[in-house]
């Protein structure tokens, strides 16, 4: 896990301009306290910041093979020691015991092709000096980040968006599209909020030499008749989430669990506890949040959250035996305008999730603070076995836009897009925030493989389980690498395993719903190893305080910021709206967030324009 940066050109020499691409690495320094490293010449600049998870004390980077290349690493590669004995095996020698050295010797070994042999998460740049050209990877499903701009003959990158923005010639604009981006709540793969900047695109390589940027795809989900039975399919997803869970536990720092006692979670604290990679060592740690006064006064709500999470997150800890702490956040903590800042900064966008941010990054923090550095998470195991009640309620599944968007628009709070009901009407008329986001359906329905013969059903469950995995997902792994490497945390999530991704795509909705109960095929496959309360619990969203303090806080905040005709995010807002707001009681209870996410919005972007100096071309 590392923060890297480079800059590559071929217009001019590059020699001297060290200091420039070393300042890039530093604003990613919180992704890699432990070390650092640098490597130039006269057309390529690299460096690195590493947080040490292999090969803690010689596992370097940049790595090199003088002469032929230079490889900087962001991520874990799981399957190198298997991939260091097969390149043994054809003649390479090995200084260092790390991953980064691995895949380095994987590219002279098979080329471009190498990629295909990585299986885990990572972010990779290499610079091929014989060839003189660069190569930027990014894992299959995008858990690490990895962005770039174009630069005339050449190129920058950075593992986020403030590595490119610290380069002298990169100015933080943001015209029409990048403002539709930021609202729309459908990422577009390969987009980025600020004019110029892009990301790689998961499972992708990008090449860029003196003839120009070429870019392939070197995976991609494929269809595939599904012809075991359920009780094949079942055994088979225990192994696979059994073999990821292993994967995931790699390393030479201890890797606990976020437990919240939901499926997702208690399923990979079940395997990890029993996983014979820890070879008997301390019982599992696993760590759960909360907030003071939320179970004892806790509102449910029928869609989105039914239990408080506690004491499912203690009946697992007990069961399995791990050693459990809770990290108990108060309403101060959770409203104080730094963390807020710290929270913006951490995703260099403005979000309004507001608390779920702050209790997400106060929660890596307090990991950080007790010496943990590494943590399983269950991210992305609603996509792979449809757990989101959009996936299978007809009136969102069925919509013509995305189904998160469709349950969006069913609520006042947030039927112009979620964050943006203070937000100017002209310009959201101008902008078409709506249109931008069906627009963008349409295309992502375009590239969904199909098996022929499917029913209409069937077909429409593949289409959205794939917009899921690919336009749903992407937003959350992005925020939840961001959040915990803001701390120096290693976030690693089994159910991002391809094998697993691609086996279950597969898996047609009625095995993956059994009986009307959602993820039942994963509930199944962890049958015997969790309490049957833990087993039949209803999926519950990330959790949100209810506590009507917070969203007077924020509600004050608000007011005050709206009352000031200088702020820099005055010319973007809906005057009249505001003014209804402010006459209304705060927000609270159990679906306050999407009724505070507007505020919540408002406040950050103005952060935002403050801290980041945001130039508006619209």
């Amino acid at each position: 896990m590392s923060g890297i940066a480079g800059w590559v050109t071929f217009d001019r020499e590059l020699l001297g301009e060290l200091p420039t691409v070393r300042a890039m690495a530093d604003s990613v320094r919180h992704r890699g306290p432990d070390g650092a490293g640098e490597w130039e010449s006269r057309h390529a600049v690299l460096a690195h910041r590493r947080l040490a998870a292999v090969d803690r004390a010689g596992g370097r980077q940049p790595v090199i093979a003088e002469g032929e290349a230079v490889l900087l690493l962001d991520g874990m590669v799981y399957n190198h020691r298997d991939l260091r004995r097969e390149l043994r095996g054809r003649g390479h020698e090995f200084r260092t015991g790390g991953d980064a050295e691995v895949a380095l010797r994987a590219y002279l070994e098979w080329g471009e092709d190498f990629a295909t042999r990585l299986e885990g998460m990572f972010a990779v740049a290499l610079w091929d000096v014989r060839r003189e050209r660069l190569l930027l990877v990014r894992d299959r499903l995008g858990v690490k980040p990895l962005c770039y701009a174009r630069t005339g003959a050449g190129m920058l990158f950075g593992s986020e968006p403030k590595a490119l923005l610290a380069h002298p010639s990169v100015e933080a604009v943001v015209d029409s599209d990048g403002l539709r981006e930021l609202f729309a709540h459908g990422r577009k793969p390969g987009t980025a909020v600020f004019r110029g900047l892009h990301e790689v695109r998961p499972g992708h390589l990008m090449l860029v030499d003196r003839s120009g940027t070429t870019q392939r795809r070197y995976w991609a989900l494929t269809a595939q008749p599904h012809e075991d039975d359920l009780a094949t399919t079942v055994a088979r997803v225990r192994r696979l989430l059994t073999e990821a869970v292993d994967s995931h536990l790699a390393g030479d720092v201890p890797v606990d669990a976020m437990l919240s006692g939901g499926i997702d979670s208690s399923a990979l604290t079940a395997l990890a506890a029993r996983s014979p990679r820890r070879g008997g060592a301390e019982p599992l740690r696993t760590y759960s949040v909360n907030f003071v006064g939320y179970t004892s006064s806790f509102e449910p709500h029928p869609s989105m959250r039914a239990t408080p999470d506690a004491p499912y997150a203690q009946l697992v800890a007990d069961h399995v035996g791990t050693r459990h702490t809770e990290v108990l956040l108060d309403t101060p903590a959770l409203a104080d305008p730094a963390l807020h800042r710290a929270a913006m900064r951490s995703q260099d966008v403005p979000s309004p999730l507001g608390d779920m941010d702050v209790s997400l990054l106060s929660f890596f923090r307090s990991l950080r603070e007790r010496g943990r550095t590494a943590v399983l998470s269950g991210e992305t195991a609603d996509e792979v076995f449809n757990g989101y009640f959009w996936a299978y309620d007809p009136s969102h599944s069925n919509s013509s836009t995305f189904p998160w968007v469709s349950f969006e628009r069913g609520h006042d709070a947030a039927a112009g897009g979620l964050g943006c009901s203070f937000i100017d009407r002209t310009l959201r008329k101008e902008l078409d925030f709506l249109g931008y986001a069906d627009e963008h359906y349409r295309e992502a329905l375009r590239e969904v493989p199909h098996v022929d013969g499917e029913s209409a059903a069937q077909r429409r469950a593949r289409e959205v389980t794939y917009l899921a995995l690919t336009r749903w997902a992407p937003t959350h792994l992005d925020r939840a690498d961001r959040m915990s490497m803001a701390s120096a945390v290693q976030l690693r999530a089994p159910f991002c395993d391809h094998r697993l991704v691609e086996y279950v795509y597969n898996v047609p909705a009625a095995m993956k719903r059994v009986d009307g109960q959602e993820k039942s095929l994963l509930r199944s496959a962890v049958a015997d190893l969790l309490p049957e309360a833990v087993l039949n619990r209803r999926k519950s969203a990330y959790p949100t305080t209810q506590d009507a303090a917070y969203g007077e806080r924020v509600r004050a905040r608000f007011l005050e910021l709206v009352a000031d005709d200088s702020a820099p995010v005055a010319p973007l807002l809906d005057t009249e709206a505001a003014a209804v707001s402010a006459g209304g009681r705060a927000p609270s209870g159990a679906f306050a967030w999407v009724e505070r996410a507007s505020m919540e919005m408002v406040l950050q972007l103005n952060t935002w324009l403050e801290e980041y100096g945001v130039t508006m071309r619209l």
